[in-house]
């Protein structure tokens, strides 16, 4: 099929509903609900969850005030490591979004670095209405060694997730193109990895709308209890 070929309607009809499912879920209310600083305080939901999870500079929170229409959902700092809990958030009844501490990069002690490690990794073992981690990645970089070891941690205990290439709008079509491409060679390798690369950007809103109908499949129905 050529670029310029006509799309298939049932395609398009299937995209276009999609995204709307994605719009209207986003446009409900999202609320703070908790934080956990120890796997004790873990709270249980009935809902399904995604969480979010990335190296500390790689633009999460900035992300998920993006896709939630709110400035200061989830706090962004000009300091790496500023997200040193589990953040719970209830988004219109139907899911609940965690904001997992960042990895990689943390002004803090060893000692506590290692808590907020035992606490994710605990967090992400442990959990049975985990839908799935949207692991962000910095598309101006792209997988790093500690992405890796994290993708390594979430294939060993079949915890699905989907990469999320952030800050698009630094980067080139060309130099991003051959990023997806890659990013999707790595992907292809992994058996919980789902197969889907997605490109956002918090500046410029590309990629929200996607990523927005993706969460949507994975929520509860409208109405469920």
């Amino acid at each position: 099929m050529t670029e310029n070929a006509p799309r298939d309607p049932e395609e398009e009809a299937a995209e276009a509903a999609a995204l709307e499912a994605g719009r209207l879920l986003f446009s409900r209310e999202c609320n703070f609900l908790i934080s956990a600083a120890d796997e004790a305080q873990l709270p249980a939901f009935a809902l399904n969850e995604v969480a979010f999870a990335g190296r500390s500079n790689v633009g999460k929170s900035s992300l998920l005030n993006a896709l939630t229409g709110h400035k200061a959902l989830a706090r962004t700092s000009n300091t790496p490591g500023r997200t040193r809990l589990l953040n719970f958030f209830e988004l219109g009844g139907r899911l609940i979004l965690v904001d997992l501490p960042g990895y990689g990069y943390a002004r803090a002690s060893k000692t506590d670095i290692a808590r907020w490690t035992k606490l994710t990794r605990g967090y992400l073992k442990g959990r049975a209405q985990l839908r799935r981690v949207c692991l962000l990645i910095d598309s101006r970089h792209g997988l790093k060694a500690s992405d890796k070891q994290v993708m390594d941690e979430l294939d060993s205990a079949a915890v699905s997730y989907q990469v999320v290439l952030t800050k698009a709008d630094k980067m080139k079509p060309g130099p991003l193109a051959r990023m997806v491409e890659e990013t999707g060679a790595a992907l292809a390798k992994r058996p919980a990895a789902h197969p889907v690369c997605l490109v956002t950007s918090s500046e410029s809103g590309a990629g929200i709308d996607q990523l927005r109908a993706a969460l949507a499949a994975l929520a509860e129905p409208p109405g469920a209890e």
